[in-house]
């Protein structure tokens, strides 16, 4: 059985989500300040730490730069009531695994949950590769056919989505819920500015633009 830490001092919110996850087969603790979150975190005794930024005591970000800064190795996903590009991009730069904004679908939280316990369990592989493509999750590191290409936080995000899900087609708005985390205007056109930056530096064939639904990496 998966052991979950959760970092949150929302009694609301974290019964909430100890509720679902033990229906869903997961066993959990609670942290409710950050240095108590960051003292369990380095227990080693959790497979994966649900982290909210707003802990008292330290806070979420420095929970997670900490935590960092050891040798272990455990997956993180943030929660926060903040929704600026700001904290999403310093989220995901100090080293969290991934990120979702407060009211969050609990479906969607269990989904992302079980996908980074099972990357973390297969095999110790923290690289993706897909045809020349190679990114490495835990040194955030990307490279082209042996060349190392150096990505924003956002453009590292944006080729994770498209490099675990090869040759499929994502629309606009399921990669601005992955991987953006809130809404933009439906009018935005956030998602293809940054294909074209990720063109740019990964190489225009390996994304393609299929005309109606989306984009797909070949």
């Amino acid at each position: 059985m998966s052991r979950i830490l959760i970092a949150e001092d929302e009694t609301r919110i974290s019964a909430f989500i100890e509720k679902g996850l033990s229906s869903a087969g997961f066993s959990t603790e609670l942290a409710v300040t950050g240095p108590a979150a960051l003292e369990r975190a380095r227990s080693g005794d959790f497979d994966l730490l649900v982290l909210d930024i707003g802990l008292p005591g330290i806070d979420g970000f420095e929970v997670l730069r900490r935590l960092r800064a050891t040798e272990l190795v455990l997956p993180v996903i943030v929660l926060t009531a903040r929704t600026s590009a700001q904290d999403t991009l310093a989220s995901l730069e100090g080293g969290a695994n991934d990120y979702m904004p407060k009211p969050f679908r609990f479906d969607e939280l269990l989904a992302r949950i079980r996908l980074r316990i099972a990357d973390a369990a297969a095999g110790g592989s923290s690289i993706l590769s897909v045809d020349g493509l190679d990114l490495d999750l835990r040194t955030r590191r990307a490279t082209v056919h042996g060349r190392q290409v150096e990505l924003s936080a956002r453009e590292f995000a944006l080729t994770e989505e498209l490099m675990r899900n090869p040759d499929r087609v994502l629309s606009r708005e399921q990669l601005l819920s992955r991987v953006w985390g809130y809404d933009f205007d439906p009018g935005s056109n956030i998602v293809d500015v940054y294909v074209g930056y990720l063109r740019a530096k990964l190489g225009a064939e390996h994304i393609e633009t299929v005309r109606g639904m989306g984009y797909r990496l070949r």
